[in-house]
């Protein structure tokens, strides 16, 4: 067999060639992260990072301070602005498309997250990709808007909330 170097623009042509292969192979898109701030007189706090893939939105998550063994409600909600004591001011779920509320296996606000589960700690850690709502600049972007978490459950019913009660952390969603 005989082998011959390459030509250095052959080389280069070729890493080139790699590198476009591999960006489109589950690169990850823009990002955005929000830190969640207590309020409703809670001690909860955490953070929350974004990362677009494809279309789907990659959410990572962990909060400390909630109810020990409880599940939360998780929503990212209209308006950011987390500036009222409980929240209020981050106005309703963020619904680009005008869908009722819901699981994310149904039909769905875009705000409508899976709910947290707490250990019996009062910590929750959680991965998980939604549809829906996207890191990118567009009517459905969630950069600008507020991440909430819930002293309930949502029961993924009730609309237009979920019944998840008082909102016990805020934090606005800002592009990384």
């Amino acid at each position: 067999m005989n082998l011959r170097p390459l030509s250095p623009a052959l080389a280069l042509g070729a890493s080139l060639a790699l590198l476009t292969a591999c960006a489109h192979m589950g690169g990850q898109g823009p990002s955005a992260s929000a830190s969640l701030q207590p309020r409703s007189g809670s001690s909860v706090t955490g953070t929350a990072q974004f990362t677009q893939s494809g279309d789907k939105v990659l959410v990572r998550v962990q909060v400390s301070g909630l109810q020990p063994g409880q599940e939360h409600g998780f929503h990212i909600h209209d308006k950011g602005d987390c500036s009222a004591p409980d929240a209020m001011s981050a106005g309703g779920h963020f619904n680009p498309t005008a869908k009722p509320h819901g699981p994310q296996d149904g039909e769905h606000h875009g705000g409508d997250l899976p709910a947290l589960k707490a250990d019996a700690s009062g910590k929750a850690v959680a991965s998980f990709s939604v549809t829906g709502v996207t890191v990118a600049p567009g009517p459905t972007s969630i950069v600008g808007r507020s991440l909430i978490v819930h002293k309930d459950p949502d029961d993924y019913k009730t609309q237009p909330t979920g019944n998840s009660g008082a909102r016990l952390a805020c934090g606005v969603i800002t592009a990384s």
